[in-house]
Parts: C-alpha cells; sequence; structure tokens
C-alpha cells in the first residue's frame, strides 16, 4: 500500500476538526442550522490553511446522506466519495489549468443538469483568480442566478484579483494564518497517534518553518520523520531545517546587551563555522530583540508573541535593566545590517561591525534628565571667567567652531586671536601680509599656493577644471615663467594625462596665456618622491585643513563650557565642527 503523507491523512474531516479558522466553521455551520446558505462563496487566504478543505467539508454537509447537517457522517457514500474526490456530483476545479472561457461553457452546459444522486450538484474552483476575463464573464449570468440544485465555492490566495463583479455575488470568507501555538498543538495531537517521541520545542521550530500553514508545517513533520525516525532529537530537527540553534541567538543578545564585544564576534564566528545563513541569523536575532522590546512595553504579551512560557521567561531573564531606547536602537542597527547582509560579498564582516556597535553603544539618557542637568548647569554650576567679564559685546570671531556630541549636546564655539585668561598680541589677517617679492624661478622648497605654481593652477583650473584637478596632483619640479617642469609618477593617470600630445598642446596655450611669454612643458617621470620635493597643491591643502581643524579642536576643549559640559556628562568630545563664518554687519 502506497504511503499516505500527513497532510492528506489528518486532513480535516469535519467543521471541528478545523484549527485556527472559527470565525468561518461557526458560521457555515450557522447557515445550514439556518436554512441559510447562499449559492457561491469565495474562500480566500494563504496557503495551506484549509480553504479546500472547508470546501469539502461543506459539500459533504450540504449532501450527507444523513441529511443537511452541520456534521457530516463521513460513514455513508456520499462522504465517502467527497473525501477521496470521486463525486460525480462534486466538482473540483484546477483554475490554474481551465482558465480559458471554453472550459466555463463546458461547465454551464453541465449546470442544467440535476445531480444524479445528491442533494446538490458543487462546482469548487481552486485558485479561482487564474481564469481568464472572458471566462469571468462567461460565469458571470450563470453566478448570479444559478439553478437551486447548484452550489458555487470559490478559492483563492489574492482575491484582489478577481473581478469585482465575481466578488459582489459571493459570500466571502476570509481565512486567517494559523497562530503558532494552535500549529504546535495540532502537531502534538497527531504525532501521539502516530507513536513518535518528539518536544515541544522541536515541534515549534517545525511549526515556524510552517509559517502560519498547516499543510507546510505538516509536510515539515513528514520531511523530519523521514529523516529521525520515531525518535526526533531536538539538534537534528535544527539541523535537518537549517534553523539556526537557539542557544546561539540567546547567546548573541547576551554578549550583545552586556556590552561583550569578544563574545559577540564570537558567536558570529561560531554561526559562521557552522554553516548557517548569516542573513538569517541576523532576522532571527530581530525577531528575539522585537519580543523583548513587546516584553519591556506590555508586560503580559498575551497573543501578541508566539512563543512558549519557557521563552518568554527567557527573554525576560534577557531584557533584564536594558532600557526601551536602547531595545530600539539594537533593532535600528539589525535592520540596517540584515538589509546590507542581502546584497553584501562580505556578509560576516557587515555583522561582525554591527555587533561592535552594538555592544559599544552608550546607555541612552533620557531627554528629560539631559534637560534636567542643563537646568541644574545653568542654574547653580559656576560659570568661571564668564561671571567676572563686563557685560559687553563679544569681539568678532574670524573662524567660529561648534562642538558636536550628539544628539541634545551643548554647542560651543572656538575662538581665534583672543585667550580667556590674557589678551595675546594682535595677529594680522593673512589677507594683509605683506607681498612676496616677484621670483623668475622658484625652486622646490618654495613652491607654495601663493607663488606662479600656484597661480598657474588657479587659472588653469578656471578655464579647465579637470586640467586643473590634474596639476593639483603633480609635483613641480622646476616654474618658471619659460619652463614648467612638472613631475608625475610612473603609471600615475596624471602622467598618462599630460603625455597626450592634445593635452600638452592646450597646457602649452594656456601657460603662455598666463605669463605672456612662450613657455616650454617638460613631463618627468618619478619612480617615487624625492624626499626634497615639495607637497603637491592637493596635499598642501590637506594639510592646511588638518591644521587647522587640530587648532580649532584645541580651542573647543579649552573653551571653558565645553570643559564643564565634559566634566558634567562625564563624556569625551566627540567632534568637533567649523561654524560659516559670521557675515561683517
Amino acid at each position: 500500500m502506497s504511503y499516505l503523507v500527513l497532510a492528506r491523512k489528518w486532513r480535516p474531516q469535519t467543521f471541528s476538526d478545523l484549527v485556527g479558522q472559527e470565525h468561518v466553521s461557526q458560521t457555515l455551520k450557522n447557515a445550514i442550522d439556518g436554512g441559510r446558505v447562499a449559492h457561491a462563496f469565495l474562500f480566500t487566504g494563504a496557503r495551506g490553511v484549509g480553504k479546500t478543505s472547508s470546501a469539502r467539508i461543506l459539500a459533504k454537509a450540504l449532501n450527507c446522506e444523513s441529511g443537511l447537517t452541520v456534521e457530516p457522517c463521513n460513514s455513508c457514500s456520499t462522504c465517502l466519495e467527497i473525501t477521496d474526490g470521486n463525486s460525480v456530483d462534486v466538482f473540483e476545479i484546477d483554475g490554474a489549468s481551465n482558465t480559458g472561457v471554453d472550459d466555463i461553457r463546458e461547465l454551464r452546459d453541465n449546470i442544467k443538469y440535476l445531480p444524479s444522486r445528491s442533494r446538490y450538484k458543487i462546482f469548487i474552483i481552486d485558485e479561482v483568480h487564474m481564469l481568464t476575463t472572458n471566462a469571468f464573464n462567461a460565469l458571470l449570468k450563470t453566478l448570479e442566478e444559478p439553478p437551486a440544485h447548484v452550489k458555487f465555492i470559490f478559492a483563492t490566495t489574492e482575491p484582489h484579483k478577481v473581478p469585482i463583479t465575481i466578488l459582489s455575488r459571493c459570500q466571502r470568507f476570509d481565512f486567517k494564518r494559523i497562530a503558532l501555538p494552535r500549529i504546535v498543538s495540532r502537531l502534538r495531537y497527531i504525532v501521539d497517534r502516530e507513536g513518535v517521541s518528539v518536544s515541544d520545542e522541536a515541534l515549534a521550530l517545525v511549526a515556524r518553518k510552517g509559517d502560519g500553514s498547516m499543510r507546510d508545517s505538516l509536510s515539515t513533520l513528514d520531511q523530519v520523520l523521514a529523516f529521525c525516525g520515531n525518535e526526533v532529537p531536538d539538534a537534528d530537527v535544527a539541523s535537518l531545517l537549517g534553523v539556526v540553534d537557539r542557544r546561539l541567538i540567546t547567546e548573541g543578545c547576551q554578549a550583545v546587551l552586556s556590552g561583550d564585544v569578544r563574545g559577540a564576534l564570537g558567536i558570529v564566528a561560531k554561526v559562521d563555522s557552522f554553516g548557517y545563513s548569516m542573513r538569517q541569523f541576523c532576522q532571527e536575532l530581530i525577531d528575539q530583540f522585537r519580543h523583548i522590546a513587546i516584553l519591556k512595553a506590555v508586560g503580559e504579551p498575551g497573543d501578541l508573541l508566539e512563543i512558549s512560557e519557557a521563552e518568554l521567561s527567557e527573554l525576560r531573564l534577557l531584557g533584564g535593566s536594558t532600557s526601551q531606547q536602547d531595545l530600539q536602537r539594537h533593532l535600528t542597527l539589525l535592520l540596517k545590517a540584515e538589509g546590507e547582509i542581502a546584497h553584501a560579498s562580505f556578509p560576516r564582516l557587515i555583522l561582525e561591525m554591527a555587533f561592535i556597535k552594538m555592544a559599544t553603544l552608550a546607555p541612552a539618557v533620557p531627554v528629560q534628565e539631559l534637560l534636567a542637568r542643563i537646568a541644574a548647569l545653568e542654574g547653580g554650576a559656576p560659570q568661571g571667567p564668564r561671571s567676572g567679564r563686563p557685560e559687553t559685546a563679544p569681539a568678532p570671531r574670524p573662524a567660529p567652531a561648534a562642538l558636536s556630541q550628539g544628539e541634545g549636546a551643548p554647542r560651543a564655539e572656538a575662538h581665534h586671536g583672543v585667550s580667556a585668561a590674557a589678551p595675546a598680541a594682535p595677529r594680522p589677517p593673512a589677507s594683509h601680509a605683506a607681498p612676496a617679492a616677484p621670483v623668475a624661478e622658484s625652486t622646490p622648497s618654495a613652491v607654495h599656493s601663493g607663488d606662479l605654481w600656484g597661480g598657474f593652477v588657479r587659472f588653469v583650473k578656471g578655464k579647465k577644471p579637470m586640467l586643473g584637478a590634474d596639476l593639483e596632483q603633480v609635483y613641480p619640479v622646476k616654474v618658471s615663467r619659460e619652463l614648467l617642469d612638472i613631475g608625475c609618477l610612473n603609471d600615475s593617470f596624471q602622467l598618462k594625462r599630460l603625455q597626450d600630445p592634445e593635452q600638452a598642446k592646450e597646457l602649452k596655450g594656456l601657460a603662455q596665456a598666463h605669463f605672456g611669454v612662450a613657455t616650454a612643458l617638460k613631463v618627468t617621470v618619478l619612480s617615487e618622491v624625492p624626499s626634497d620635493a615639495p607637497p603637491t597643491l592637493s596635499e598642501k591643502k590637506s594639510l592646511e585643513d588638518a591644521e587647522r581643524k587640530a587648532s580649532l579642536r584645541r580651542e573647543a576643549e579649552e573653551h571653558p563650557l565645553v570643559a564643564a559640559a565634559v566634566a558634567m556628562f562625564d563624556g569625551e568630545i566627540a567632534e568637533v565642527q567649523e561654524l560659516p563664518a559670521r557675515e561683517k554687519a
């Protein structure tokens, strides 16, 4: 005898056998009891939640030889034929295979004949949304006024694809995804009668794999039993289904929430060595943190979480004293990492960086607490040198800066030229410096942005931005009005550009236009940068920017308000940002 899979062997045969669809079964039973059975039904919902099974049960309830009943006997010949799919009066039609208008015309011709031996001719059309528009149109009139001996039952996973003209002629029943505990309970009922030893934890893994579908869960259970036999170890179930070991999920959460960077990275290494999917592990972590966040928010989740009592206790221990704000930040980082892992070449690296950031996150301080601290500082904290200053307008600052210390952090300005303790000798602005004496030719050590080379590069950049950008990356070996000797590193992009005859000709023309005399051009190939070579203009600019930022940071750190804020919050300066120069009044 051929093997009958569990999904068929344990298919619901009565309304009471339906799991998780009480709103449908109760309505249909009341309609049968009250003699208010409609001529057309539309069953919608996800796969494997009981749509076709309900259609068969309804067909048996209407045609059972014991009479109209909410509980068919399942022993008469009519019930047995419907169960086996052999009834001559119950037609199960696959909408995906019979999509044409000719199929519907054949159905219409069949409708006018009375049933052979039952009360009703019942047409069950599965995946009805696959019918063509012409097929739906051919069905409209018959569906609106069918013969008294005909009932239609449509099933679909995509009701939005069914024309509104069809929907309006049917009673619609929306089947729900089945809750995890209900699936586990049904699986326990089945394995006990099959004589299989399996834990509730393993059944929960099977049910999660089914994702709300009873049929998918039973198919997965069949696969597990084929692999393990009548004794089903939890580890074998997790290995077969490719599910991440729950202990790794728990240990990963513990490491992150306790700030154990080494432990968190060790968990990622284990996930990698065991061959689990990094993305799946990240998704499991997201689910775990979601559960903890919901527990923190509502205390008793009830039906908000589809988890066992043992898992609830474990999650409460994991959450501990972690604040809701910190959990939200962890979830945000994990969601970002999961999206990046989906398209990453190195998913382990992304997960490791996310774990490092999560484990090193400083605890979030509530805004109310920050405001209270700032109010206390303004009201009672000493103001330092500021209290002894006369109430006069502050001296203008040529380059103000601001301290950035994250959201809600105080902003302070770094002053240039004037010290808070004692006035320093005034420094003339750079624009007022004495002009340098004109030179006919510059040595490498003398080249800078204010000499012949810098002026020439600015001129070229104004005319030809791309060429000017190339000149900012090369070394001026020798520069005069009559000769431009440019040094380029071997195999550099700039060398290839400047050796191009068209580029060289254009550069000579620009030099003559700038200097007013014919200027020779020489390109020197450098195997390495000479020790006495001046920096390129690009390097010079980077050095000046770095020096300016370092100076701004020093001045910001020395500011009394900044020092007071750092001491009060027991923090450190994360970043100093330069503010745009103020417009003169």
